[in-house]
């Protein structure tokens, strides 16, 4: 009878979760306590409930008396979900020390009762460990959660293996699709040059297999007409890929191209300039892939733009439905999609040269001559730069600095880092991300900098703050991650006047940074080895006039150069859309592979 009684108030708890309703599900909880006192089952779900509506006390008040039971050491399911409920509230307080452990004990002692093959009937009948469909979707709750610890800490392989046993735990395919393009765009961390990763992004191109509902007349098409390009993406406000958006929608020929804007995510004021740059502008939050796909082909769009690959709430099951005839993406993913449906990815000379092998990719390069970014950051904000001179001329050292996520940062550039701080006299590094936000993650990073030999005395870390171009001031060098670099941050180093390291790779997305400088006009601060990128650093270090003179003119040269021309980007742009527009009319490339 108490199992019953236990198993009714887990199942309406998890459907109140499903719903979002932390309220009622801590309520289950709460009744479930007062038909069996101190059940277990209820005191966990009253702390994990607790933790969702940040009322930390009540969580932390109800684990201590979960732990306190006797006999919480067992693989049963009350354990689990009272080790889910720990995690997440390790989680939630950014005790990355604490959480990581609780999520794996978790994870081990669920596959110790798969491991010793206990059906869900013999745990009923036994009291034996063995797991049903609420425990199933409580592990899958952590791994989701423990992506995204992992990721925070800097575990990013972790973080990917994470995300893809979310995937292949989830029966309906559209969300497990979701969280395999997760797992894809966490692999970028650190597999930038993996075969397997390839191999991933084709696996996720088998989850849709390409679809022909929508009919594209190639006669009625090859008329001449304005080209109708659409571009789709959920990034179309205050984000870090919007800041390549501008020239898209604003600096092109709005008489031989008509440009529509499809946003699938929530609207800001960012949204709002947006919206007047377009011809056409299309509000699809909320709406399903079918509905979005129906849409784009209602507007007949000729070349449809994906804007989001597989970075969050991803616009790629749209493009699965074929709605336009030539379909590509690029800008807000560094890596194949994967996908038959996308006919082409944007990118340029320097990320991926004419000859050079498409490393993985599915689709065909569309190559543009200079960088496939232009940088129009004043769409986003209104702060101008200035030069200035740089402050290690002041304050008689160099301050090196990062500003990019620490999942970016690899054992190996640490050591570089290492190198160069141990090359430049009295150098301070300056890391400045969202793991810095925490004592735990502050820890995580000096840990990783002394175990390779580093002296953590020279590193300043800080946390995330919404004033952090401000803070460039402080910066003498800014030293780019490899092999995921930084986009947005170099660029955004550059117009405060910092210059900036880069390390060119072998792939298309650890080739960015290289990309950037090189149309900033300063290709000679792009290494091509790890001993070179050491050596302009302290090679830039050492000198102080070249050094003051980037600080002083970078912000005037970057408005000037390539990377900020969003006129001159444009023709580059129409240019290859008109190319790819007569291939597909000519009938060199079909609207199906």
């Amino acid at each position: 009878m108490e199992l019953a009684v236990v198993n009714e108030w887990v199942k309406s708890a998890e459907g109140c979760f499903a719903r979002g309703d932390m309220n009622s599900m801590r309520a289950c909880g709460q009744q479930l306590l007062e038909e069996v006192p101190d059940s277990p089952e209820g005191l966990a779900l009253v702390a994990e409930a607790s933790v969702y509506l940040q009322d930390f006390d009540r969580a932390e008040e109800y684990l201590q008396r979960f732990w306190a039971l006797p006999s919480q050491r067992s693989a049963s399911a009350a354990n689990l979900r009272g080790l889910l409920a720990a995690a997440v509230f390790f989680g939630a307080r950014y005790e990355l020390d604490r959480a990581m452990p609780a999520y794996e004990q978790l994870f081990s002692r669920y596959q110790d009762g798969i491991r010793k093959g206990l059906s869900a009937r013999h745990r009923f009948i036994s009291g034996q460990p063995g797991w049903n469909e609420f425990d199933r979707r409580l592990v899958m709750r952590g791994y989701s959660f423990f992506a995204d610890t992992c990721l925070l800490a800097g575990e990013t392989e972790k973080a990917a293996e994470a995300a893809f046993m979310v995937s292949s735990m989830l029966e309906d395919r559209a969300a497990a699709a979701s969280y395999f393009s997760k797992g894809l765009f966490l692999s970028n961390y650190r597999a930038a040059d993996s075969q397997s990763l390839a191999a991933k992004h084709a696996q996720y191109g088998l989850m849709y297999p390409e679809q022909a509902g929508f009919p594209h007349d190639v006669s009625t098409r090859r008329k001449p007409h304005a080209l109708r390009i659409g571009y789709i993406s959920p990034d179309f406000r205050l984000h870090a890929a919007a800041y390549f958006f501008t020239a898209l929608l604003k600096d092109g020929n709005h008489t031989d191209f008509t440009v529509y804007g499809y946003s699938t995510g929530r609207e800001d004021h960012i949204t709002q300039r947006f919206k007047k740059m377009a011809d056409r502008w299309r509000d699809v939050h909320g709406r399903t892939p079918q509905e979005i796909a129906k849409l784009i082909h209602d507007d007949r769009i000729d070349i449809l733009v994906d804007l989001s690959g597989h970075s969050q709430n991803s616009c790629l099951p749209v493009l699965a439905c074929r709605p336009a005839p030539v379909q590509l993406s690029g800008i807000g993913y560094i890596n194949t999609t994967g996908l038959a449906a996308v006919d082409y990815f944007l990118t340029d000379e320097c990320c991926m040269p004419a000859g050079e092998r498409r490393g993985g990719f599915s689709e065909l390069p569309l190559r543009l001559p200079h960088c496939h970014l232009c940088y129009r950051p004043e769409t986003m904000r209104e702060l101008r730069s200035q030069g200035h001179n740089a402050p290690g001329m002041e304050r008689g050292y160099i301050t090196f600095g990062s500003f990019n996520s620490f999942a970016k940062v690899t054992d190996a550039m640490l050591v570089q880092w290492r190198n160069i701080l141990q090359a430049v006299p009295d150098s301070r590094l300056v890391i400045k991300c969202k793991i810095c936000s925490v004592p735990s993650g502050q820890e995580i990073v000096r840990q990783r900098f002394c175990r390779l030999g580093g002296d953590a005395g020279r590193l300043e870390l800080r946390p995330f703050t919404p004033d952090y171009l401000t803070q460039y001031n402080d910066i003498d060098i800014v030293l780019d991650t490899a092999p995921y670099n930084g986009g947005l941050t170099t660029c955004d180093a550059l117009y405060m006047g910092v210059p900036v390291i880069t390390l060119r790779g072998r792939t298309h997305g650890s080739r960015y940074g290289a990309s950037i400088l090189t149309a900033a006009g300063l290709p000679e601060l792009v290494a091509g080895s790890s001993r070179d990128y050491v050596a302009k650093a302290v090679q830039l270090a050492n000198n102080g006039i070249l050094l003051n003179k980037l600080h002083r003119e970078l912000p005037d040269m970057l408005r000037n150069s390539r990377l900020m021309d969003g006129k001159a980007y444009m023709q580059d742009v129409e240019a290859a859309y008109k190319k790819i527009w007569q291939r597909y009319c000519s009938g060199e490339l079909l609207p199906i592979k």
